[in-house]
């Protein structure tokens, strides 16, 4: 008989999961654990009796210890200022980061409350301005708030992402081309910005329908603090937007939303003039980002979708949004 073969990646049984955590949590015999999907972190739906989780277990090689212990800090200052926020769930000895012993090797997991209500891409403007609310809400704790996690700057959103994409697809062709000269572009305006006059702190960095549930009486709960990190906090609202623009194709109902929007956020605190400037430009820099995040995961995430189509509809959508805001990349 031959060795055991080594693995990249593993699917964590359900039910061995669902017994740590009645171990470790306290939790009673009645708990499921049930696999809810398997992307680029594995989500696991936890249920004991009349009480919902939500287990994260971080894949090989994704994050740090370090890396996952300052998103449960960020998670617990939102938590204890009551910010609209799914929250960290210590186990019985105090301790949020679980470590498994996986086949591919050390992994780690941590138990989040579950968010109230569920997620939809179809809501409505008043929905939005709740959304917009809800991530003032957390802005207004984030600012200033330092992460011992990445910073999301020029270096990191566009000249690293784009030499890492063209390392992936490897033939040049004229989504290749235009990805390289619109991060040119935006690093030249980037360089013009107006630090004093941009909030900065800790960002979630993928606020979008996906990461956030809203229940009849549309209370926002945002969750997926996976990509935090230090940025300017428009960031988070530009990528909103741009989500909203893409899930909203008739444009008279994104402008009535992101209106919505945008009014919410300011209910609570001011965008600058200098961040609206940059709210177009913003998004830009981060989808760049995340193609290049898609590539370094291949292995992990999935392999059937990465391709040559995949990338002109992601640049398509790109000069979409480039169009309508009347962007004139040189």
């Amino acid at each position: 008989m031959t060795k055991e073969f080594p693995v990249t990646n593993s699917t964590l049984s359900a039910t061995k999961l669902g017994e740590l955590l009645q171990e470790k949590y306290n939790l009673s015999e009645n708990t499921e654990c049930k696999l809810f999907r398997a992307g680029m972190n594995h989500v696991y739906i936890v249920t004991d009796n009349n009480t919902k989780y939500v287990l994260r277990v971080y894949t090989f090689n994704w994050r740090t210890k370090k890396e996952v212990a300052e998103e449960v800090r960020l998670l617990i200052h939102l938590n204890k200022n009551k910010t609209p926020v799914s929250f960290p769930i210590a186990d019985h000895l105090n301790e949020y980061i679980q470590e498994l012993n996986a086949p591919e090797g050390l992994r780690y997991a941590v138990l989040f409350s579950f968010a109230e209500g569920t997620k939809s891409a179809k809501f409505t403007a008043e929905t939005s301005f709740c959304i917009g609310l809800a991530l003032a809400k957390v802005h207004k704790e984030t600012e200033d708030f330092a992460l011992d996690r990445i910073t999301y700057n020029n270096e990191v959103l566009l000249i690293d992402s784009v030499k890492r994409t063209r390392e992936f697809f490897t033939k040049e062709t004229e989504e290749t081309l235009f990805l390289e000269k619109m991060a040119r572009f935006l690093q030249k305006e980037f360089s013009t910005v107006a630090n004093e006059q941009i909030r900065f702190g800790a960002v979630h960095l993928d606020v979008w329908f996906d990461n956030m549930h809203f229940n009849e009486d549309n209370k926002v709960t945002l969750f997926d603090f996976d990509f935090c990190g230090n940025g300017w906090l428009c960031l988070d609202i530009s990528y909103f937007l741009f989500q909203l623009f893409y899930t909203n194709l008739n444009e008279k109902d994104y402008k009535v939303k992101a209106a919505s929007f945008l009014e919410g956020y300011e209910t609570i605190t001011e965008i600058t003039k200098e961040e609206k400037r940059l709210l177009p430009l913003a998004c830009l820099a981060i989808m760049t980002y995340y193609i290049s995040m898609q590539c370094d995961r291949y292995d992990y995430w999935t392999n059937i979708f990465l391709n040559e189509d995949h990338l002109k509809r992601f640049v398509a959508n790109l000069k979409r949004w480039i169009v309508y805001n009347e962007i004139e990349i040189e």
